[in-house]
């Protein structure tokens, strides 16, 4: 677990090429015209095809997916709705005590508020006047019915599993744990009375991150502003489901802001000059002192002061 398995490689045809490299995001990837003659510099200074970064064999994320529906499984166990309900009035009464809440308590096929209570939602008055400040990470656990884990699951497998390839467990770990908590940070202050749970703040700090990724690794990146007005339509798209009733827009807004500035700090890559540099075989490439660009160290202490201050 946690090992390294494939790679990315990366093609360079030409040294007038505009230094792009084609970052393995899964969309689509711009290719630049072949040289009809190959610079020295290309066919003796560098492997044709090196391998820029490694990448993760991706277990974390598929086991939060794990984690998350067990959770909710115990949660419907724990529910038992024949028992705290009139049996006749429960949903698809077959599945015995995991049958779902009456569609005008619950619409998303699952349990009750009480239950979700007992399991950990977020609850402001008792986060703040019981002091069950562990609300605030339990609640990201939870789900309020099968319509609920799934759209969220669905979505953290083809966020997350790309991310954890290129950055590895423990970054996007921090990045997901961190993000979530920040959403449920912002929707107690903003939301006194009801409950809260859903992972959609983890989720909104993952597109946060990966925002603030393509920003600070701007220079590795091939069709920037094809890639930029992608994900910042996704998040728009996302923030615009906010508005439908029942859904938590305080912790879309607070996990995604969590997550643009840990970005910023926890997946910075090293500017490419100084990757060519490390690949060059004849020492043809120039001479670079700095690991990082300029834009790159202010933005990581910008976002890190602004996290600290926060």
């Amino acid at each position: 677990m946690g090992g390294r398995r494939d790679t990315v490689e990366v093609d360079i045809d030409s040294p007038r090429d505009d230094g792009a490299v084609h970052h393995g995001r899964g969309g689509s990837r711009p290719h630049s015209r072949p040289s009809s003659n190959p610079s020295p510099a290309v066919t003796h200074g560098y492997d044709r095809d090196f391998r820029l970064f490694e990448q993760w064999f991706p277990w974390l994320i598929p086991t939060f997916v794990f984690t998350n529906i067990v959770v909710f499984i115990v949660t419907m166990y724990v529910n038992d709705c024949p028992k705290n309900s009139f049996s006749d009035s429960c949903v698809a009464s077959f599945l015995g005590r995991f049958s779902f809440q009456p569609l005008k308590e619950n619409p998303l096929f699952g349990p009750s508020s009480t239950t979700l209570q007992e399991m950990g939602a977020l609850e402001v008055d008792k986060v703040v006047h019981r002091h069950q400040v562990w609300r605030l990470l339990s609640c990201i656990w939870l789900h309020g019915g099968v319509i609920h884990v799934l759209a969220n699951m669905l979505s953290l497998v083809f966020i997350g599993i790309r991310l954890e390839q290129e950055f590895g467990f423990v970054r996007i770990g921090f990045l997901y744990v961190l993000s979530g908590f920040g959403g449920t940070l912002l929707s107690a202050l903003f939301i006194q009375s009801g409950i809260s749970v859903g992972a959609s703040g983890a989720l909104f700090g993952l597109l946060g991150g990966m925002l603030s990724e393509l920003l600070i690794n701007w220079t590795i990146y091939g069709n920037k502003f094809a890639a930029l007005l992608t994900l910042v339509f996704i998040v728009v798209l996302n923030l615009a489901v906010g508005i439908l009733p029942h859904v938590d827009n305080f912790a879309h807004l607070g996990g995604f802001g969590s997550g643009f500035l840990l970005g910023f700090v926890l997946l910075i890559r090293p500017q490419f000059k100084y990757i060519s540099q490390k690949h060059s075989r004849s020492g043809f490439a120039p001479s670079v002192k700095h690991k990082h660009k300029t834009y790159q160290y202010v933005l990581w202490l910008l976002s890190f002061l602004l996290l600290t201050a926060g």
